[in-house]
């Protein structure tokens, strides 16, 4: 491996219907590609964009609860031979969302922060951020 047609970026879509299983043929199709890549014939990168988007069409679209969104997610952060950019933030950021009931995208933000040792957050939206032991602020105060 090592080859640039041995690399590749995953489209949300496509975790999605393997998620969801709302196509069986595009489901199994996912299944095979994830295969390759467990067996390391493919590498698949994971933007954490694409983390971001699945949680929210999981939460938005099926309606799933923040509990399952997490357990499946957190199981697409441990396949093998998929790579997943600031995959101990996602991580972080999943328990977050699960215990706290924040955002994914914010519970991302304050991972993000704390894995930089960054105490303070400015926004003006400091509701999104309940519970936190960083400074939230706003520019305006």
């Amino acid at each position: 491996m090592g080859k640039e047609e041995d690399r590749a970026v995953i489209d949300t879509n496509l975790l999605v219907r393997f998620l969801t299983e709302d196509d069986p043929e595009k489901a199994r199709s996912v299944e095979v590609l994830l295969g390759k890549a467990g067996k390391g014939e493919i590498k698949i990168f994971i933007p954490s964009v694409v983390i971001a988007e699945l949680v929210r069409v999981l939460k938005s679209f099926y309606e799933m609860e923040a509990g399952e969104i997490s357990e499946l997610v957190g199981a697409v952060l441990n396949t093998p031979g998929l790579d997943t950019q600031d995959k101990s933030i996602l991580r972080e950021a999943l328990k977050v969302y699960e215990r706290k009931g924040i955002d994914f995208v914010d519970a991302w933000i304050l991972e993000f922060a704390r894995e930089r040792n960054i105490k303070t957050i400015y926004t003006f939206d400091k509701k999104h951020f309940k519970g936190t032991d960083l400074r939230i602020t706003s520019p305006l105060t």
